[in-house]
């Protein structure tokens, strides 16, 4: 048998490689090393759910480890500051949101990191109706009922969120715009700890975007939906508009690197990412959630950030959210 196949295949690997070398190209092919998704939110809320969801198909299309690291505080604005300060080499990745990389930078006199410039995004991921929730055992069991309580009784009545400039704290502040009531704002560290206060009894009401295993679970009752048609997961569940108090209010997520970013991985994760969101197990999983899947290249999503900074903009402002 003749060896002449082999030894031009080894001559022309021996050839690349030197070629990778003189051009500073890594002869390492990504990923080979364990990759970790940042969630700059406590355990439990539906970035962190999300994260969980995507970690291990993730993991087994890109053959390694893909583990998630929670670091709460601030809204997210905590580990958003972390995150910005890791290599741009794809192995961190953040679990964007609308309340870090949109909100945020309206809502933080010093943020610590430009919501612009500092992160290379991956793709869009999904997005998330607000629900009105309240405790199983609230006397409450509609928006006008929660209206009406906190007329009779203004500051009495306390809504939680996952921190300042989170999509709980904006709707919330909507919510007390367009009811023209006041209500007190109770911030967390995450959507987790503040649903199991909210749970406990502890907290009045909410505006969350993971709540629907409470729901299901009977600990939680919903009352609103603060999307322009009910939910295909709550049916039963008026609007807002229908409710009587006209209010829109979702979050979105996605997955960012830190600024520039090799290009051919941003291309890589995108393409894997949008294979996952196809799969019917992940949809099925995230319409459960009330999420509506998103997906696209990393363009569209640089260019749907862009214009969510610029919306948010009006958004915070007209919610009355006071700047820190």
């Amino acid at each position: 048998m003749s060896h002449a196949p082999r030894s031009i295949n080894r001559r022309n690997a021996l050839v690349a490689a030197a070629l990778c070398a003189l051009s500073g190209v890594s002869w390492a092919a990504y990923p080979d090393k364990p990759i970790k998704i940042l969630v700059p939110w406590a355990a439990g809320g539906a970035t962190d759910q999300i994260a969980r969801m995507l970690a291990q198909p993730l993991s087994q299309a890109l053959g390694v480890p893909v583990v998630v690291d929670n670091k709460g505080g601030a809204g997210g604005v905590i580990g958003t500051q972390s995150f910005v300060k890791e290599k741009a080499d794809g192995y961190t990745l953040l679990l964007a949101t609308s309340s870090t990389n949109a909100a945020a930078p309206h809502l933080y006199s010093k943020l610590g990191f430009d919501p612009a410039a500092d992160f290379s995004p991956v793709v869009a991921l999904c997005e998330i109706p607000n629900v009105m929730v309240v405790p199983a055992k609230s006397p409450w069991n509609s928006l006008k009922d929660i209206v009406g309580a906190a007329k009779q009784a203004p500051g009495k009545f306390t809504y939680g969120s996952a921190g300042i400039g989170g999509s709980q704290h904006l709707a919330g502040a909507q919510f007390k715009t367009a009811a023209g009531i006041d209500l007190q704002h109770v911030p967390y560290k995450g959507s987790g700890p503040a649903a199991q206060d909210l749970i406990a009894g502890h907290l009045d009401l909410m505006i969350d975007t993971g709540s629907l295993g409470s729901i299901r679970g009977g600990l939680l009752k919903p009352l609103a939906v603060a999307s322009s048609k009910r939910l295909t997961a709550l049916p039963q569940v008026p609007t807002f508009n229908e409710a009587g108090t006209p209010m829109l209010a979702s979050a979105w997520y996605g997955v960012m690197l830190p600024a520039r970013a090799p290009a051919e991985v941003v291309e890589r994760l995108n393409t894997e990412l949008n294979k996952l969101l196809k799969q019917p197990d992940i949809r099925q999983r995230l319409s459960d959630m009330g999420a509506e899947v998103m997906g696209g290249t990393s363009n569209e999503f640089a260019k749907f950030t862009l214009s969510e900074i610029k919306r948010y903009e009006s958004i915070v402002k007209d919610s009355g959210a006071p700047k820190e």
